[in-house]
């Protein structure tokens, strides 16, 4: 029997074997380098009254003058919400809400009157507003073709097995297809000023800048170069709860088809069931008449959105924003509980450090 001997380098992680057969074995030992063997260098933290205290307390008085500052900002926005979803009787769009259905022919108008107990000087944001709509469900997310979305012509004839089951419809390929574009908010809101003298003046609404710009110049693309619409969108058909292709969204051509910005806006799917989602905004004409005076007003609603089937509720948003966005005084609230659980952490821990603090290092020079 030959005898065999083996040599270990700790530098390297290899057994070098001599002998009849012999090699290099690779061993289950780590590298000897710095990052394997955790010898790079580091800094740990030593937590001492001279640290903390002042952590605190620095915490809380930034926190604290920052929250006070985005809730009275967010106190100043302007916002009045009218819920026209028509469960009670009382509501002017009760007989709509009972009667209509996404097959209804005909479509049913209530008319929503409403006072503006303050004027409204800048630019005004109207919302429309969806409650218990799943927008956030896995397949409904899914159920899209952003290929089809971006123009591409192969998608537009051969949608995507997301889309499904609206992908197709009498043996059509849809476009848009997908259970997103099929379920697209589609009431038409119309806003009217009530004057004094009696007389109504119907207040301008801007169908065009809601949408993102990456949405509006990159994600979004209709079909070919050709400007006729119809021509692209041929042998398409529409999803099955529209009323009308989406080639005849708009008349407008910059804001029709898939570039459509109420199209756009609703495709960005919300995050929680109840959401509201930019449908026009009003633009501020001269710098001393506020865009929305005080007085009467009335709601003009086309009732084709149904929401019993889902037990959901729609309003309107009229709201102005400032640096900050819009209203949301959730943020103000959260950095003042911060910076005042902080500030009173560091109150209680300097009482505690001056009141068992000295007793302490007493007892070690005694030592």
């Amino acid at each position: 029997m030959m005898a065999t001997s083996y040599s270990a380098k700790d530098e390297d992680g290899h057994i070098t074997v001599s002998g009849p057969g012999a090699g290099t074995l690779r061993s289950k030992k780590p590298e000897n380098t710095a990052f394997k063997q955790q010898r790079l260098p580091a800094w740990q933290p030593i937590l001492t009254a001279g640290t903390v205290l002042p952590a605190f307390f620095i915490i809380g008085l930034i926190f604290i003058p920052i929250g006070i500052g985005l809730y009275v900002t967010s106190n100043n926005i302007k916002e009045f919400e009218i819920d026209y979803t028509g469960v009670d009787m009382s509501s002017p769009c009760f007989n709509c809400s009972q009667n209509y259905s996404w097959n209804s022919t005909r479509p049913c108008t209530c008319t929503i009157p409403f006072y503006l107990e303050t004027p409204y000087e800048s630019n005004v944001f109207m919302y429309y507003g969806l409650s218990n709509f799943y927008q956030n469900h896995r397949r409904y997310v899914k159920s899209r073709d952003d290929s089809q979305l971006n123009g591409d012509v192969g998608s537009l004839q051969k949608p995507s097995k997301e889309c499904e089951p609206y992908a197709y419809h009498e043996n059509r390929p849809v476009a848009p297809c997908g259970a997103i574009a099929n379920s697209m908010f589609n009431d038409t809101l119309e806003l009217f000023y009530n004057n004094p003298n009696g007389t109504k003046l119907q207040i301008p609404l801007t169908s065009t800048g809601i949408a993102w710009w990456t949405d509006k110049h990159v994600k979004f693309r209709n079909p070919g170069n050709d400007p006729n619409l119809t021509a692209a969108f041929q042998g398409t058909t529409k999803p099955v709860n529209w009323r009308r292709p989406v080639y005849e969204l708009d008349s407008d051509p910059e804001n029709n088809g898939f570039i459509n910005e109420d199209f756009i806006v609703w495709m960005r799917t919300a995050a929680l069931p109840t959401f509201r989602k930019l449908y026009r905004i009003i633009q501020k004409k001269n710098s001393m008449v506020p865009t929305l005076p005080r007085g009467n007003y009335t709601l003009e609603v086309v009732y084709n959105y149904p929401v019993r089937r889902f037990e959901g509720r729609k309003r309107v948003i009229l709201s102005t924003i400032s640096w900050m966005g819009g209203k949301n005084p959730f943020l103000g609230i959260a950095y003042m509980t911060v910076g005042s659980v902080c500030f009173l952490l560091g109150v209680v821990l300097l009482i505690i450090h001056h009141k068992y603090g000295n007793r302490n290092n007493s007892a070690d020079i005694s030592n």
